[in-house]
């Protein structure tokens, strides 16, 4: 409708600008993107100067992704109406947007010169700057840029004009930047520094970071005992404190006998002098209105640092044992009693851990009732004293000594805990988590451990309290997180699809966890969910780029200009993120096996995703490894956590893996620029077609992807196993063990031998000829091999118990893509090997003889499609045959093992058993789906 108005008005009056750009924005939007561009660039043509047409345009480009062209705009608009505050501030901020700035550093001056207003002359100054972080050579920031922009303050400093806070910062900022501390220091000390009001303690904290960078002890430990008397609950005074101290105490420092001992004021230079600020700020504590946590932190922080000094007993702080449990009964009904003692837990001797427990358990009211043997809290408060306990335990790894009998006792009880603190939560509302949800969690994490021992039923077990907690506490990410983990492990993605949307994953969380789905999507055989689930991710970073420029506008405009920085480091991190290539790789090969060769022809896929094998567009240099690897609660001991070390090697292996991914699609793409028919033994020619540097790309690439394949045959002979909750693993070893991966590079060894067969034409090729013989043979023999990797059942019951084997289903993953880049090879063969039949043919009517021979190749090509015919039809056989055996399977009528479980537990058992059959019952479906298409286009390979 918009675009039938705009015709209208366009009848009427042929020249109005601004009807002629909202008809482009209809047919942007409507997905005519050629007819829009070019209207706009008609009126674009006649550079316009009223507000609606520019406007209009600007919001145009910003929609077609092009901003670059908004800049013409406005330098247009600018030339013909020399003295506008507004065009000279629109194509400042359209510099902004693509990053010009030194334009931009133009723009602000030009802009002050018509108006002289303070922020225009500092928009000016920050571009400086921005121009010092985005070059590549420090020294010509250090001495060109930098050094300017401080001159350009210092002329506002002299002139007196310096006004708003915003200002003071940025002059703060680039004395930072040239590591002129002391001058940075006089200027926040200084009449400069009272203008800096808007955030807390903002004066302090500068102060205290110019005295670390410029060491100057005695300072930082005079601002920050200052500091902590007047709010003795701020932690960060605590550590700045005690660093300081020491560091007086290791240079032997003495306060000068007449004058103040610092700027600050008073200095403690001695460990007696600490120890009795604290004891102070505990005794000051006890007055106070409210209860303070940080005094009697800070003493156990201190005990820590003594005792790492060697030096703790002449001090006599207290035994840090009876300090924590003097801290829990002041605490211990406060959620974050646990993490607060979890980092001094490491003061206990492991021999007093039981002891310690026991100490804790008798002071919490527990009270036991007649239907239950197991004491039970009377109100929230000794619940959450009884749960920081179970906590402490888990972490000391009492729970992990105990045996398979010992387990199971304990997970009784954390249930019937769990389910007895419900009652407490009745009044909560649905967005809120119950009061005793932990005691669920900790119990599916002793499950695990029961699980990882070899234990099958556990988890299943694990599945069905964690839908339990669910069903009781449906906001719980924790409870969701452990699911996805779970049913992922167990290769049921269907349920997870969903248990993801319902976590509604915002902005920055698509990187940060996205890989919990991503992973598994594809692997798993749901094709449609993965493509949803990529899109998701790559909607969130593409959105990224366009929204951050905005949001540096927005910086500039209320002279926020120390955020400018960090949002421009914020655009790169994600930018260069290894799960946006990772996603991003992943989506085209998936991409291709869905589409290439049944909806489109390979090139017409290849050309659309504007792929080319010669560009690799992943910043391998500056991958970023941005997953949220804790982000499932974790109460393990510190040598059962994940290390550095794990994530060291899990980034190691997700590179290794994206670069087997990345190559492999490359090497797909390389394929339709080899299809060219060439004259045979004509050099000139070929080399004028341009492809014969196309198949060095390819025998280039094929090396790469050797190496790469070599170096994760390596990586995995270490065998590392991540913890449960770790990182996921990727599919490498699937993909190396099943054989996929020597089928995959022996199907680009045979496009360089048809290559080759192409050029030198059939007459004398007789050698090649039988090597693309005997390759369709091993070919054939590779394949059937992994086929037979993809038999047996995905679930069994075994004495009444389940098991699963999701491996089989990722086999069969892999089995569909591998013949899929068989076909598109075929297809190549396929285009080679007719001209050269058709022409045989022609020599044959020609000479009227019948015997005229015909080479061995098109017999071996004819024979291998039948056998891939043969191999398809078996493998959509089998899968037909899952599917019979898992409609069939009656799941409901297995009486679990366990007839421990209790009634409700039983509802839950059956709903989890159901999901993981639909699931993989959903993935057998679409697997049979694609590979009966694929089967099509077999049958229609024949020269």
């Amino acid at each position: 409708m918009a675009i039938q108005q705009a015709d209208k008005l366009l009848k009427k009056h042929k020249d109005l600008h601004c009807a002629k750009v909202l008809k482009a924005i209809g047919l942007q939007r409507t997905g005519k993107q050629d007819e829009a561009y070019a209207l706009a660039q008609e009126v674009a043509a006649l550079e316009p100067t009223d507000d609606n047409s520019l406007q209009a345009l600007t919001i145009l480009y910003r929609e077609m992704h092009r901003p670059e062209l908004v800049t013409k705009l406005y330098e247009a608009a600018v030339k013909k109406v020399p003295n506008s505050e507004e065009y000279h501030s629109h194509l400042f901020m359209a510099y902004a947007r693509v990053g010009e700035y030194k334009k931009m550093q133009q723009a602000g001056m030009a802009l002050y010169k018509i108006v002289p207003k303070n922020p225009y002359y500092f928009w000016s100054v920050m571009s400086l700057i921005m121009q010092s972080i985005s070059a590549q050579d420090e020294n010509l920031s250090k001495t060109m840029f930098l050094p300017l922009a401080e001159r350009m303050v210092e002329k506002m400093v002299k002139e007196d004009k310096i006004e708003a806070e915003a200002e003071v910062e940025l002059y703060y900022m680039i004395l930072e930047r040239l590591e002129k501390y002391k001058e940075a220091l006089d200027v926040v000390r200084g009449k400069l520094g009272e203008k800096l009001t808007s955030e807390l303690q903002s004066r302090e904290n500068k102060c205290m970071a110019m005295y670390k960078k410029l060491c100057r002890w005695p300072e930082c430990n005079a601002l920050s005992r200052r500091l902590l008397l007047k709010n003795s609950d701020d932690w960060q005074f605590y550590i700045t404190y005690f660093d300081s101290v020491f560091q007086l105490i290791d240079e032997s420092w003495t306060p000068p006998p007449e004058e103040e001992h610092s700027l600050e004021g008073e200095v403690h230079y001695s460990i007696e002098q600490a120890v009795k600020f604290i004891e102070e700020r505990i005794t000051e504590e006890s007055k106070s209105s409210r209860p303070l946590r940080g005094p009697y932190l800070a003493k156990l922080e201190l005990i820590r640092r003594l005792r790492y000094r060697g030096c703790n007993d002449e001090y006599k702080l207290g035994d840090p044992e009876e300090l924590m449990f003097q801290y829990f009964k002041k605490f211990g009904d406060k959620p974050c009693c646990f993490t607060d003692l979890k980092v001094f837990v490491d003061l206990l001797p492991s021999s007093q851990y039981t002891k310690f427990i026991s100490q804790l358990l008798e002071v919490i009211p527990l009270s036991a009732t007649a239907e239950s043997e197991i004491a039970l809290p009377a109100d929230i408060k000794a619940l959450q004293q009884h749960l920081c306990v179970v906590q402490l335990s888990r972490l000391l790894g009492i729970y992990h000594a105990m045996d398979k009998k010992q387990k199971l006792t304990v997970v009784r009880e954390l249930m019937s805990r769990y389910r007895h603190g419900l009652e407490f939560g009745k009044s909560c509302l649905k967005t809120e988590l119950q009061f005793s949800d932990y005691y669920c969690l900790l119990a599916v994490h002793l499950l695990l451990d029961l699980w990882l021992e070899g234990e099958e039923t556990a988890v299943w077990q694990c599945l069905t309290l964690l839908e339990e907690g669910l069903s009781h506490s449906p906001s719980n990410a924790q409870f969701k997180l452990l699911l996805i983990r779970i049913y992922c492990r167990l290769g049921a993605f269907e349920p997870v699809a969903e248990l993801y949307s319902s976590l509604d994953a915002k902005h920055i969380q698509h990187d940060t966890i996205g890989y919990l789905l991503t992973r598994y999507a594809e692997a798993l055989g749901h094709y449609a969910a993965a493509s949803q689930s990529c899109n998701f991710a790559l909607r969130f970073f593409h959105s990224n780029q366009k929204d951050t420029s905005e949001y540096i506008i927005q910086a500039y405009k209320y002279g926020a200009f120390e955020k400018i920085p960090e949002f421009i480091a914020f655009r790169n991190r994600l930018n260069s993120s290894l799960h946006f290539a990772q996603v991003r790789t992943e989506r085209m090969l998936l991409d291709l096996l869905l589409e290439a060769n049944i909806s489109t022809s390979l090139e017409e896929s290849i050309k659309s995703m504007s792929l080319s094998p010669e560009e690799d567009d992943i910043p391998w240099k500056d991958l970023r490894d941005n997953r949220d690897l804790t982000v499932l609660f974790n109460w393990d001991p510190k040598d059962r956590d994940i290390s550095e070390e794990h994530r060291k090697l899990s980034l190691e292996e997700e590179t290794m893996w994206l670069r087997i991914r990345s190559l492999t699609l490359r090497l797909v793409s390389g394929l339709p620029t080899l299809s060219h028919t060439i004259q045979p033994k004509n050099s000139e020619k070929t080399a004028e077609n341009g492809v014969s540097s196309k198949i060095d790309t390819i025998r280039s690439l094929l090396q790469q992807l050797e190496a790469a394949v070599d170096s994760g045959k390596k990586f995995l002979e270490q065998k590392i196993q991540y913890p449960v909750l770790g990182p996921p693993p990727t599919r490498m070893a699937g993909f190396f063990s099943n054989g996929s991966c020597q089928c995959q590079t022996s199907l680009f060894y045979l496009v360089s031998d048809i290559y080759e067969l192409d050029t030198n034409g059939l007459e004398d090729s007789a050698e090649i000829q039988e090597r693309i013989g005997n390759s369709f043979k091993s070919l054939v023999e590779r394949l059937t091999d992994l086929f037979n990797k993809c038999k047996g059942d995905l679930i069994e019951v075994r004495d009444g118990t389940l098991k699963t084997h999701p491996n089989l289903l990722e086999n069969l993953v892999f089995f569909v893509e591998t013949i899929s880049i068989a076909l598109w090879v075929s297809s190549y063969c396929d285009g080679v090997l007719r001209p050269f039949k058709s022409n045989l043919q022609k020599k044959k009517k020609k000479k009227k003889e019948s015997s005229v021979a015909m080479p061995p190749v098109f017999t071996h090509f004819l024979d291998y499609v039948t056998e891939l015919q043969t191999l398809t039809s078996n493998v959509i056989d089998h899968i037909k045959g899952l599917e019979i055996i898992l409609t069939a399977l009656k799941l409901e009528e297995l009486s679990l093992k366990d007839t421990l479980l209790l009634q409700e537990e039983k509802k839950f058992t059956k709903t989890v058993q159901g999901k993981v059959q639909s699931s993989y019952h959903h993935s057998v479906q679409e697997i049979g789906e694609l590979l009966k298409k694929r089967l099509d286009t077999i049958k229609k390979l024949k020269i």
